[in-house]
């Protein structure tokens, strides 16, 4: 794989996961990811494996390779943010506090490893 085409699956990678986490997401699913099993967190998690599966497709990988990695997607997607609301409502945490942004960079850092194991996925079976 050239440099060029993993710079560019890393930055359609970036727009996916700009556009799922922050302009598509509702506060429905905001509201709700801290509910284990509740349907705002599924559809948040989905959101994002589904947007994944097309990126990945479209660039020309196999299907069966861009769904696999697209599950993985989501349910590390889906615990992750799952245990930040948990941490943030056990620690009572809101945004005028240090450790909710602390918290809440440790939940896009883990996004953002998350992305890089599907690309080396990419990288091994593609």
């Amino acid at each position: 794989m050239t440099p060029e085409r993993l710079l560019l699956i890393l930055l359609l990678m970036q727009v996916k996961h700009l556009l799922a986490d922050y302009v598509w997401q509702t506060g429905w699913m905001v509201a709700n990811k801290g509910r284990y099993g509740h349907p705002g967190g599924i559809a948040h998690a989905g959101m994002h494996a589904v947007f994944s599966l097309v990126v990945i497709v479209a660039l020309g990988f196999a299907p069966m390779l861009a769904l696999g990695l697209a599950v993985f997607e989501f349910v590390v997607h889906y615990h992750v943010d799952w245990s930040k609301d948990q941490i943030l409502r056990r620690r009572a945490l809101d945004a005028k506090m240090r450790e909710y942004w602390i918290w809440t960079g440790v939940d896009q850092f883990a996004h953002q490893i998350t992305m890089l194991a599907m690309i080396l996925g990419l990288l091994w079976w593609g």
